[in-house]
């Protein structure tokens, strides 16, 4: 079942996904015009998932929240409940005083993020599921807004989640602050910014600092989040475009196609070439 809101004045847009025969995204092609944010919820069994090429394991009873430019396809959607909305339904930067997810839930430098949920929380999410629906059917002039504080209500729970199985203890809310702003920062700015020190200035830190800061969060350093930024977009674009390798050296803000193939080389083992040609085969 699927449920939706769409005002067509605004364009904001929301929608429930509930045991849907086919849930998907192609960002690079049909999906490319839907900017929509997605929590995924795996309510049956174990599965896989296929994130940007990549396979994972979507566990049971565990949350997963998407990117706009994600493209995703799950093994058995019908096991699946899942909530998709856009900037102008509900804009998480521009709300993040009130959920506190940008640069983490979402535009975080973590490897993708399957977030548990127990028992007493799996009854929590069940339940703001049928409200989720209530209001869905529920057409009147307040159901945009109520839908959009259940939309906040549900990121908040899975944020909450979310850092109490990937945080460290001793990592304060205002440093991981400063790591959720350096987060969004290289998301907003990776093309053309690839150096730690852009990033620390426009915090007002040292790059030691943020070096710091990372090895409490996550051990990766701030130079690695950039690069593996970069390298991400790279393989999106040689597996899901047609661009050629000097368009996407260009685009990825690299001034010499040799230095972008001996940079993608050393975080893949091939060169853009090979490895574009190592996926048709695959396909």
């Amino acid at each position: 079942m699927i449920y939706s809101l769409n005002n067509k004045q605004t364009g904001s847009e929301c929608r429930l996904f509930v045991h849907p025969e086919l849930f998907d995204r192609d960002f690079y092609g049909k999906d490319r015009e839907k900017k929509l944010l997605t929590i995924a919820w795996n309510k049956g069994e174990d599965q896989k998932v296929i994130i940007d090429g990549i396979e994972y394991i979507f566990t049971s009873g565990t949350v997963l929240c998407l990117m706009v430019n994600q493209s995703f396809q799950f093994e058995d959607s019908s096991q699946i409940v899942a909530w998709q909305f856009n900037r102008d339904f509900y804009c998480i930067e521009t709300h993040d005083e009130e959920v506190s997810c940008v640069g983490f839930l979402f535009y975080g430098s973590a490897d993708v993020m399957f977030i548990a949920v127990d028992e007493k929380d799996h009854e929590k999410l069940s339940f703001l599921q049928s409200i989720f629906i209530e209001e869905f059917q529920e057409i009147d002039g307040i159901q945009e807004d109520m839908i959009r504080m259940l939309i906040k209500r549900l990121i908040i729970i899975i944020t909450r989640l979310g850092k109490k199985q990937f945080l460290k203890e001793e990592l304060p809310e205002v440093k991981l602050d400063i790591i959720r702003s350096f987060n969004l920062l290289v998301e907003k700015n990776y093309k053309t910014q690839h150096s730690v020190k852009f990033y620390a200035d426009q915090l007002h830190k040292s790059p030691k600092t943020l070096s710091n800061l990372f090895r409490l969060y996550n051990s990766q350093s701030p130079s690695s989040v950039i690069q593996q930024r970069v390298f991400l977009e790279a393989k999106r674009l040689l597996l899901f475009t047609d661009k050629s390798v000097k368009e996407i050296t260009y685009e990825l803000g690299f001034e010499d196609v040799s230095y972008f193939s001996n940079f993608f080389k050393r975080l893949s083992g091939n060169t853009p070439v090979s490895f574009k040609k190592k996926k048709l085969v695959k396909k």
